[in-house]
């Protein structure tokens, strides 16, 4: 879907700062800046963050503009794509340009939940045992095939995912601020996978689909390789910081001073009640979704260099922030109906403020 001017929008601009930015989307849903933003020493910052990373990946602007949204949000991360479309590379040059630490955990079936969340290992010297710290004490945890590990190690996310802290023998122990989860899954294989349960897909703030490059990207992509880009190697690609932990805290305490008017609560919510009430679905968008939407909408809505949140801001964030939070019937699956469709016509029937 495109954003289209409303009269919402039209007739309640307060902008005021500057070159109005401009915004569009992509077939998946993920909004990305395309023009200036106002002049806002975070803000610019984390536009420019996009610049460097990509010196490192091409082609996958609105999937670095989701992976911002949710930074702001403190909101973690469901990526979806086939192998070999740089999900991983993404998430380093992501986390390098914004000065922030990365840890990456392949899950696989044999992996125990005290390899991702740390556990107590007896030290001989002092008799005692001592708290070993596990990959999730990181800011962006990459926890790579996600759906590879079975339930129970999956679950060991759950209390860092929702209370940024891990609790082992009774003790609680707090994740460095900002923490993430970047989850990756591959959305055509099936075989040896664990689904992830509804109540832990609904953690995630944004569901990202990273398609296969263009044919003029993926020939951008080959000629960096032939010019001797390695993947590996980040600094001679020229990736560098631009922000760090001080900028996106003063970004978040300005995307909390965002506005949003009452005509936009009750447009989430409708969209949110719909899903409940779609034939085509039999789990609908939980509260929980409602205030994401509202969050992520916010977040995007300071992005473009505006104070306030509009429809359009609403409609540009709802396919990544709803499109895991609802469960197809069986027999819409039997028909080839794709979630997206269900909720684009969703957004086209429930009326837009004015």
């Amino acid at each position: 879907m495109s954003s289209q001017p409303n009269s919402y929008t039209d007739s309640n601009s307060q902008y005021t700062g500057g070159a109005t930015p401009q915004a569009s989307r992509t077939e998946e849903g993920v909004p990305q800046v395309i023009g200036p933003a106002a002049v806002d020493p975070a803000r610019q910052a984390l536009l420019d963050v996009r610049g460097e990373v990509g010196k490192a990946v091409v082609g996958q602007d609105p999937t670095v503009t989701g992976m911002l949204i949710a930074l702001l949000c403190g909101g973690h991360v469901l990526l979806e794509g086939v192998p070999g479309v740089a999900k991983t590379l993404l998430v380093r040059a992501l986390s390098t340009a914004l000065s922030l630490d990365t840890k990456r955990v392949q899950f696989t079936p044999d992996l125990m939940p005290g390899d991702v969340t740390g556990s107590l290992v007896y030290d001989s010297h002092s008799s005692e045992f001592t708290f070993r710290e596990g990959p999730v004490f990181t800011n962006i945890l990459l926890a790579d095939e996600i759906n590879r590990t079975p339930p129970k190690t999956q679950a060991s996310l759950l209390e860092a995912m929702e209370e940024r802290q891990v609790s082992v023998d009774g003790v609680s122990r707090p994740l460095p601020d900002p923490f993430i989860v970047a989850a990756t899954q591959n959305p055509v294989e099936y075989e040896g996978t664990y689904p992830l349960p509804e109540a832990q897909l609904d953690r995630f703030l944004l569901k990202l689909t990273m398609p296969l490059p263009g044919r003029s990207e993926e020939i951008e992509v080959i000629r960096r390789h032939a010019a001797g880009f390695d993947p590996r190697n980040l600094a001679a690609a020229g990736v560098r910081p631009v922000a760090g932990a001080v900028e996106l805290s003063n970004a978040r305490a300005a995307v909390a001073q965002v506005a949003v008017a009452p005509e936009i609560l009750a447009y989430i919510v409708d969209i949110v009640r719909a899903t409940r009430a779609a034939p085509s679905f039999q789990l609908g968008v939980s509260p929980r979704g409602a205030t994401a939407l509202l969050n992520t909408s916010k977040a995007w809505a300071w992005l473009t260099g505006r104070s306030f949140v509009t429809p359009d801001d609403v409609k540009a964030l709802s396919l990544p922030c709803l499109r895991h939070r609802v469960g197809l019937r069986p027999e819409a699956q039997m028909d080839g109906i794709h979630v997206d469709d269900v909720l684009g016509s969703i957004l086209a029937s429930v009326p837009v403020p004015r």
